[in-house]
């Protein structure tokens, strides 16, 4: 199953969407919006799933033709969103960079930050930041939306609370970030306000490329145009979604609509590329000495977009152009 929120009012208007992305349908009978249906989840789903096997039959009288660029996050915003550090091959990447031993305890330890919720970006809305001298930079990866996990969950059981996925661009603001950890506190300044893909789905959908709680695709990311990076999402994730969600809820219970990112998809196979731009500069510091690719400038355009073995899009696209944020 597929399902969409329009960008019309706070929380969006909730449409069930067709499996190739062309037609939409909304359920207010069902549920005015996602959050009210994840809120009720098990009662929702059966009745949503059903108005999507209408609309992919060509039943749905009340269809109308499916634009992306209509779209909010599927969660415009939401009561918790975390993320995490999955691909432990690029934490220490950047470690080694800046010449720093990384503790034994990542490998088995997920690092997981908690990011602002309470406004996400459209997934084909711009990126507007005041200065270029932050470092704006993307950062593709998945993320899955869970229903109600009871604190202490384990990951076996945590498995069973997942119930949407959809990709993410956790915008960073990478000249932020050294001040605000050396503050010992974590980040805030340096993480603003993230995007979705316009659509989000049921693992189910994702048939084979969803085994052992990962996502067997790769992530693909343009900037202006050009392939930046396409790493497999499934391989070297040390932390697939289970062992996430339950380090989340290791001592608190997540409510329906809890958002967890895998954090920068990245593989040991670096000629795949890779899904970000810090990762790209550390790169050139370990073989030339210093960075050369420069982050994001006002008018640079972002896409992050991942395809199934038929090369149809299967989350929607993000897709967004860097702004001067004018007051």
């Amino acid at each position: 199953m597929k399902l969409a929120s329009l960008n019309q009012g706070r929380d969006g208007v909730l449409v069930v969407v067709s499996r190739d992305l062309s037609h939409a349908v909304k359920v207010p009978q069902i549920a005015a919006t996602l959050q009210i249906a994840l809120d009720d989840w098990a009662v929702k789903r059966p009745h949503l799933e059903a108005t999507y096997q209408r609309l992919n039959d060509g039943l749905c009288e009340d269809s109308f033709l499916f634009d992306q660029a209509d779209c909010h996050s599927p969660l415009p915003r939401a009561f918790h969103w975390a993320d995490g550090s999955a691909y432990v091959n690029h934490v220490e990447l950047v470690r080694k960079a800046r010449g720093a031993e990384m503790p034994e305890s990542f490998w088995h330890d997920p690092l997981m930050y908690q990011g602002g919720s309470d406004c996400f970006i459209p997934p084909h809305s711009p990126i507007r930041m005041a200065d270029e001298a932050w470092g704006i930079d993307l950062e593709a990866e998945l993320a899955v939306i869970t229903d109600d996990v009871p604190m202490g969950a384990t990951p076996a059981e945590a498995a069973q609370h997942i119930q949407l996925l959809m990709l993410v661009n956790d915008v960073s603001l990478r000249n932020l970030i050294p001040g605000e950890l050396a503050k010992g506190f974590g980040f805030y300044q340096s993480k603003p306000s993230s995007s979705f893909s316009p659509v989000a789905v049921t693992p189910d959908e994702l048939g084979d490329c969803w085994t052992g709680g990962k996502v067997h695709r790769p992530l693909v990311s343009h900037i202006n145009g050009q392939l930046f990076g396409q790493p497999d999402a499934g391989t070297d994730m040390t932390f697939n979604f289970p062992t996430l969600v339950a380090h989340a809820a290791k001592s608190r219970p997540l409510g329906s609509g809890t958002i967890i990112g895998s954090g920068t998809v990245s593989n040991y196979d670096r000629s795949a590329g890779s899904s970000c731009l810090a990762e790209k500069r550390m790169l050139e510091m370990v073989e030339h000495g210093e960075a050369q690719t420069p982050f994001l400038k006002f008018g640079d355009r972002v896409r992050i977009e991942m395809f199934d073995a038929h090369d149809k899009s299967i989350f929607g696209a993000i897709d967004q152009v860097v702004e001067k944020y004018e007051p």
